[in-house]
């Protein structure tokens, strides 16, 4: 999450005589709330319009919020590319903007405009005004917050994201907002990538489109992981890809032998606690996942998670031992008997047995 810029109001002193002029009380400031101030400067009067969008009268503040959104776009053009403009007024009028490719990237272009600004566009720019940003290396560095916005965005190209992250990493720089960091920087520094990547860099883009689709088309299957391109990427793609990929891409990528792999697959945004079902019982798993499952408890509220972990042999004796009292009795006969699950958990389910047989109308 990128910190908004705070939209204060502009000291009057530091606008124009005009705009001043547009802002005193009486009829000529409801003129200018209507977008009718006779203003020698596009940006005077988006300036304008800014300012009393923050009016206390509530009806000055809507008409002007209004007439902001109404504006053309041949006005908007020579306002937003002016460098004079106060950055509060760029970053309100970068929401109204929203979408209007060329007034966007007037912004993009524009010196005056807050790193804050730029980060919150990143989150829901295209593919071409993330690219545009990208460029000015300077202030991804200043701002990572920046390089985070793009690593969420699903429009931002792969190797954009992965030119930025680079950027960041030789620079010593931190970048907020992107899970395994650590792991990005082991795999670019070298010591943690991936010495069997089949994926030239320029390729990024069309290997992280093609795992996307065919995450979303295709079966997920241990045998099927050689034939789509997940197999090709490097770690800071996987990465990313476990991040905001599909619940089929994440199915690949959470037995994926890198360690930090699979643990940001089953940390992603979008894992539900029925995947997360699906995922306890796995025995192919690594430690590290079913360690993690165990550990969220609003994904054992549900029984079916429950049961699948004390049945897991990888989940860790302590956190089966925490749960086998909520196990339904026929659940434990059957787990008491069991030669796959480690002695102490059935040695437990036997214990459980014992104490329910003792004290009749008790939890079953």
């Amino acid at each position: 999450m990128t910190t908004a810029l705070e939209r204060t109001p502009i000291d009057p002193s530091r606008l124009s005589q005009a705009a001043q002029r547009a802002l005193i009380p009486g009829p000529a400031k409801m003129m200018a709330a209507r977008g009718l101030a006779p203003l020698p400067h596009p940006g005077e009067l988006i300036s304008v319009l800014y300012q009393l969008t923050l009016d206390p009268e509530p009806e000055l503040a809507r008409s002007a919020d209004k007439s902001a959104r109404e504006l053309p776009d041949r006005i908007l053009e020579g306002a937003l590319a002016d460098a004079s403009v106060d950055p509060r007024v760029l970053d309100f009028f970068a929401e109204v903007v929203q979408g209007r490719a060329e007034l966007v990237q007037h912004i993009i272009l524009n010196p005056a405009v807050a790193d804050q600004t730029i980060a919150s566009l990143c989150q829901r720019a295209s593919a071409s005004d993330i690219d545009l940003i990208a460029q000015n290396e300077e202030r991804l560095l200043r701002h990572p917050e920046i390089i985070g916005a793009m690593f969420n965005n699903r429009e931002a190209r792969m190797s954009t994201v992965d030119r930025a992250i680079e950027l960041a990493v030789r620079n010593g720089i931190t970048v907020p907002g992107i899970p395994s960091w650590d792991a990005m920087v082991n795999a670019i520094m070298g010591g943690g990538r991936e010495q069997d990547s089949k994926a030239p860099a320029e390729k990024s883009d069309e290997l992280f489109a093609r795992a996307t689709r065919d995450a979303e088309e295709q079966p997920s299957s241990p045998e099927s992981d050689s034939k789509t391109p997940i197999s090709q990427m490097t770690v800071p793609q996987k990465i990313r890809l476990a991040t905001l990929g599909s619940l089929t891409a994440r199915s690949v990528l959470i037995r994926d032998p890198n360690r930090v792999v699979a643990l940001t697959a089953i940390k992603a945004p979008g894992v539900s606690d029925i995947e997360a079902g699906k995922y306890a019982g796995n025995h192919s798993l690594t430690d590290d996942v079913i360690k993690y499952i165990a550990s969220r408890r609003d994904w054992t509220k549900s029984y079916g998670v429950k049961l699948s972990l004390v049945q897991n042999p990888k989940t860790p004796i302590p956190a089966a031992i925490r749960l086998m009292p909520h196990i339904r009795e026929k659940d434990l006969r059957s787990i008491a008997r069991s030669k796959g699950i480690p002695s102490a958990v059935v040695a437990q389910a036997r214990k459980l047995l014992m104490q329910r047989t003792r004290q009749p109308g008790g939890k079953k």
